[in-house]
């Protein structure tokens, strides 16, 4: 169950000119109830009626990360709390991700490169074989790749402008891992092998998660995608974050994802 509680900012970090990163003293409960890919919603000044739903970047035993970016008022009252400030929070919320293959690739996009984080490195204690692969606007926009080549088997960096890494989109090296994947799989079978299929897990803009898709059914691998929504309640109890999916039906992002598998989305909504 959720829990709601004030949570103490124990560190406060500027990743960047443009993300943030907060450290809360969330306490044991809510910490052991967090798994990779869920979000907290928290409340930014007693004058916002509604809260703010951030993606948890990585936790420990007592406390948890989150990462943003400034995209309104809310999120500019959250960037200048110090450590030692209050916060209401709410969580941990929603469906994450299933890290229980034995190999993975992360994709991040922008501000959906956080969440990845704790998403490679709940794969790696649990002694998987992780690999990232990461996609920034630009240099200015780049933050934890230091953390990510810690836990990661390898990691991959592509930008809009090739100001870091090389220039292009996250989704050339979706295609790019799987086409060596599949490979070594190849090279693998002849030698009598039994070759670790790979599944893909991926948070950003819905035009990149729908292309990570596109790549994943080309190559018949399995693929989970972490959908962004406005919301308003974050526990299911309004429509505001309500998506279609393929079969006709319509899921809460807040509470039935906000990770799905791929093929469960209609991306032509």
């Amino acid at each position: 169950m959720p829990v709601q509680k004030i949570c103490t900012v124990a560190e406060a970090v500027r990743l960047n000119e443009f993300a943030y990163a907060l450290t809360l003293e969330v306490g044991e409960e809510m910490a052991a109830q967090t798994s990779c890919g869920q979000f907290v919603h928290i409340k930014c000044g007693h004058s916002r009626l509604l809260r703010r739903p951030i993606s948890i970047c990585s936790w420990d035993k007592t406390s948890l990360r989150v990462v943003f970016e400034v995209r309104g008022e809310g999120t500019e009252w959250l960037s200048r709390r110090k450590a030692g400030d209050a916060l209401d929070v709410l969580g941990p919320l929603g469906h994450g991700f299933d890290v229980s293959s034995k190999k993975l690739l992360v994709v991040g996009g922008g501000i959906g490169v956080p969440p990845m984080l704790g998403v490679a490195q709940a794969a790696a204690a649990a002694g998987a074989e992780a690999h990232a692969a990461l996609g920034f606007r630009d240099q200015g926009h780049q933050m934890l790749t230091d953390e990510f080549a810690e836990c990661c088997r390898s990691m991959s960096v592509i930008s809009d402008d090739g100001s870091t890494g090389r220039k292009g989109f996250v989704t050339e090296l979706v295609e790019e891992f799987l086409q060596n994947q599949t490979r070594a799989s190849a090279a693998c079978a002849a030698c009598a092998g039994k070759p670790v299929p790979p599944a893909v897990l991926a948070c950003g803009p819905k035009g990149m998660l729908k292309a990570v898709a596109a790549v994943c059914a080309a190559h018949g691998v399995a693929c989970q995608v972490s959908l962004e929504e406005r919301m308003g309640c974050g526990v299911g109890a309004c429509l505001v974050c309500a998506c279609d999916m393929a079969d006709g039906s319509r899921k809460h992002v807040c509470k039935d994802g906000p990770v799905f598998n791929a093929k469960e989305v209609d991306w032509n909504d």
